[in-house]
């Protein structure tokens, strides 16, 4: 499904990583462990075509990312560290919007449906006015319409979520894996996530 091989970058004068290599097949779990800085957040932008590596390269279903490009794009789930939600739409007009830019079919009560699945607030409240935890279940709600696509990478996706989100975006990625999608997450925390073929990759 994905394959990474021989990837290197620099950043700012340190190599943070030579010789990565990768596979990821359907019904796979990769967690991407490591420091702040390590480069875990560079790679998942590697892998989801966003970045080009210095030496190396991505392949998916065997051809390179960078010629098919939005054919790969259509296949995946990126979701970065930071929420990508505008502040002055509400949670259900950011989903509705990622969900259109990304091609993914949602009808409005999908999107209410989705949005109630995170505990995200009903009504026309713009996302300015919700804390960190809700901004980002507002992005992470966009998993729950995105059962078709076969990828998703996801940079922290636990982050300043309580134990219940948490809990249930664990549940999340390991029923994405269970129906045969791969995922690809880093974190910085302790989170089991059941799959019957599970690795972790550590960035020194």
């Amino acid at each position: 499904m994905l394959q990474a091989s021989e990837l290197e970058l620099e950043r700012g004068g340190r190599r943070l990583f030579r010789g990565l290599s990768l596979a990821l097949g359907a019904g796979e779990l990769l967690r991407v462990a490591g420091a702040n800085g390590s480069g875990k957040t560079t790679l998942l932008k590697i892998l989801c075509g966003l970045l080009a590596p210095e030496a190396g390269e991505v392949r998916w279903q065997g051809t390179p990312i960078r010629l098919l490009r939005e054919e790969f794009s259509r296949h995946l789930v990126y979701l970065g560290h930071a929420p990508a939600v505008k502040d002055e739409l509400t949670a259900a007009e950011n989903l509705s919007i990622a969900c259109t830019l990304a091609g993914v079919s949602a009808t409005p009560q999908s999107v209410r449906e989705a949005l109630e699945a995170y505990g995200l607030p009903r009504g026309d409240v713009p996302v300015r006015r919700l804390s960190q935890g809700q901004r980002r279940r507002a992005a992470l709600a966009r998993l729950l319409l995105s059962a078709a696509a076969p990828l998703w990478l996801l940079d922290e996706p636990f982050t300043a979520l309580d134990t219940n989100a948490a809990r249930f975006t664990g549940e999340l990625i390991a029923q994405h894996v269970a129906r045969g999608g791969a995922a690809v997450y880093t974190t910085h925390q302790d989170a089991t996530i059941s799959a019957a073929v599970a690795r972790v990759i550590e960035l020194e």
